[in-house]
């Protein structure tokens, strides 16, 4: 397939004056500041719980995150301690003076080699390695890119999430941009709410892709298990869309394997891993979305090996924060994936293709 390196401009100029209004961001969306709060309760929300009316008054905190804050004593109504299914009769006064989440407490700078791309004064740009956790959770507190670049880049400390603005998970290796200021940081984050932020992946499947396919399928966490997503009707699932693209197919029938590449316009949690499985076209190694692998694939020796989702964060293109100049980067897959490609018989994976035109 031709290459072109006009790629990233054109999708970046199309999406930012066609771009819809702009969704809130998953996880990948930056803190609220930490502010103390003093809030009215409208007559509207008499006999409404305390949790449920603060997740209405203080809708960019998470509800589980103010029960917390409830429960450690951090929220008093007419002065007074409060608790989570404490009833209100409209006009009390509510104070909220909200607690660090966990893991920002965990945020401390540690040593950790970090793959630089590309780096100013604003923002840089890193290719995250398979395996590494980006930001601290329950099981991870320590060890992941938010801590690297902490020590790497003392002024993240004061940024939410250390600068970061969109996540991969562990297992994806791939770029990513990082801000250095917080006028950095609110500007790519209003990039990737606009959707002008162009995001291209490299993927491993089982089954033969089709040549190009668009998945417009909201997600919701899936009730029957708390580790997956799934595409949902819900009325809390979140829009999403991925634009898919088959670079090369090897085999046939069920032991048929695709090189596909996937461009997002949303960044939900697990997107493409969702999205892939839910047309049958499960990523190899996902230890998590796996319907619709043969068995026989399951006992392969180029794949049982592999030890994590074949995906790749391989082209990042956006607006340079500060300066407004359209910028993109391109890194090929870790060795790991590289070798795994080879052994599949997929040629190429070390330099761009143009899998969009």
């Amino acid at each position: 397939m031709r290459r072109s390196s006009f790629a990233a401009r054109e999708y970046i100029d199309h999406a930012t004056s066609a771009a819809p209004e702009a969704d809130a961001l998953d996880a990948d969306d930056a803190d609220t500041a930490l502010a103390p709060r003093q809030l009215s309760v409208p007559p509207a929300m008499a006999g409404l719980r305390l949790d449920k009316a603060l997740a209405q008054l203080v809708p960019d905190i998470s509800r589980s995150r103010l029960q917390q804050w409830i429960g450690a004593g951090a929220v008093r109504v007419d002065g007074a301690a409060a608790s989570v299914r404490q009833a209100l009769h409209g006009g009390e006064t509510i104070d909220v003076v909200p607690l660090p989440a966990p893991e920002d407490l965990a945020l401390r700078p540690e040593l950790i080699a970090l793959d630089v791309v590309y780096e100013d004064a604003h923002m840089v740009v890193l290719n995250k390695p398979p395996g590494m956790v980006v930001h601290p959770a329950a099981g991870n507190w320590s060890g992941t890119l938010a801590n690297g670049l902490l020590a790497r880049f003392p002024q993240t400390a004061a940024l939410p999430r250390a600068g970061i603005v969109h996540r991969l998970d562990a297992g994806t290796s791939g770029l990513m941009a990082v801000a250095l200021t917080l006028r950095a940081q609110t500007d790519l984050v209003r990039q990737l709410q606009a959707r002008s932020v162009m995001r291209e992946y490299w993927a491993i499947v089982v089954g033969a892709a089709p040549k190009a396919i668009t998945i417009d399928a909201a997600l919701a966490r899936d009730p029957r298990n708390p580790l997956r997503f799934a595409v949902s009707r819900s009325p809390r699932a979140k829009p999403a869309r991925t634009h898919v693209r088959c670079v090369q197919t090897v085999g046939s029938g069920r032991a048929a394997v695709s090189w596909v590449a996937c461009r997002l316009d949303t960044g939900r949690t697990h997107q493409i891993r969702v999205h892939l499985e839910s047309v049958g076209l499960p990523l190899l190694g996902d230890p998590v979305y796996r319907r619709g692998r043969p068995t026989q694939l399951e006992s392969a020796p180029a794949w049982v090996a592999f030890p994590r989702q074949a995906l790749h964060a391989c082209r990042l293109g956006l607006r340079h924060p500060e300066s407004g100049a359209v910028m993109s980067w391109f890194r090929p897959p870790p060795e790991d994936m590289r070798t795994l490609m080879r052994s599949c018989g997929f040629a190429g994976g070390d330099e761009p293709v143009e899998a969009f035109g």
